[in-house]
């Protein structure tokens, strides 16, 4: 089985994705959190695009990721800036919190890496669970709507060493009745036009209908859902292209 986000896909996603870089989603997560005194969870942190900034505007945020060599790279970023948040790894199924939180955000789509759906509920269980009474989900979710097999899309990167870093990728499964899809990402680094570093990596996607996605919430005992698009709140999707934000508050009594 291949894994994702190794070395040379968390490389590139620290130049591609890098700290300082906003799609709108640091402003708004900022704003939307800005009543928030507690404690924050960040799943799926990554290398620290969303977190460092929280932190930095004074924020308590932990983070944990499934991908050791991203929480390498999030940890060097926090240690350049004399941040000291709490970051660990682990799955968003299955992880075992010590404290409860007053807000967990997922921002960028992360939460669509649990491709199987019973995972991504259990996902949503277990941050409903550690919630305060109160306390708020934020997550964002995208559609897909290109299927095209096999493919191929090619990017490139050049790293601050000089080297030059390709992605070649290509969805290989489609499936709609889970509604997922599977791509091959396929990382070569090259320095004065040799190959010093090559790796693959299976990325799965998974996608949610809008209402879809309000009604498992609403199920698992989330209430107050508001639906964002494009990161201007409370403005309904309307475009298949747009970022789409549930930000959802779990009731317990």
């Amino acid at each position: 089985m291949l894994g994702y986000y190794n070395k040379l896909s968390s490389e590139v996603y620290d130049l591609d994705k890098y700290i300082g870089l906003s799609f709108g989603d640091v402003e708004f997560y900022s704003q939307r959190l800005a009543d928030c005194k507690g404690n924050i969870l960040e799943p799926g942190v990554g290398t620290g695009r969303i977190l460092i900034p929280l932190l930095e505007n004074g924020f308590h945020v932990d983070g944990f990721d499934v991908s050791d060599e991203m929480l390498t790279i999030c940890r060097k970023h926090c240690e350049t800036r004399g941040l000291k948040p709490t970051l660990f790894k682990g799955e968003m199924e299955t992880v075992s919190l010590d404290k409860n939180y007053e807000a967990i955000i997922v921002p960028t789509g992360t939460f669509l890496l649990l491709h199987r759906r019973e995972d991504s509920i259990k996902a949503l269980r277990n941050f409903y669970n550690y919630l305060t009474n109160g306390g708020r989900l934020i997550l964002d979710i995208f559609l897909q709507t290109d299927f095209s097999m096999n493919k191929a899309t090619t990017r490139t990167w050049e790293t601050n060493s000089g080297d030059m870093i390709t992605l070649e990728s290509k969805v290989v499964e489609v499936d709609h009745i889970n509604q997922y899809t599977i791509s091959h990402h396929r990382y070569e680094k090259w320095r004065n036009g040799e190959l010093i570093q090559t790796e693959l990596e299976r990325f799965p996607l998974r996608w949610y209908g809008v209402e879809e996605l309000k009604m498992i919430l609403e199920q698992i005992g989330f209430g107050d859902i508001q639906i964002s698009a494009d990161y201007k709140y409370g403005k309904y999707p309307m475009k298949t292209s747009q970022i789409i934000t549930f930000e959802a508050v779990a009731y317990k009594d």
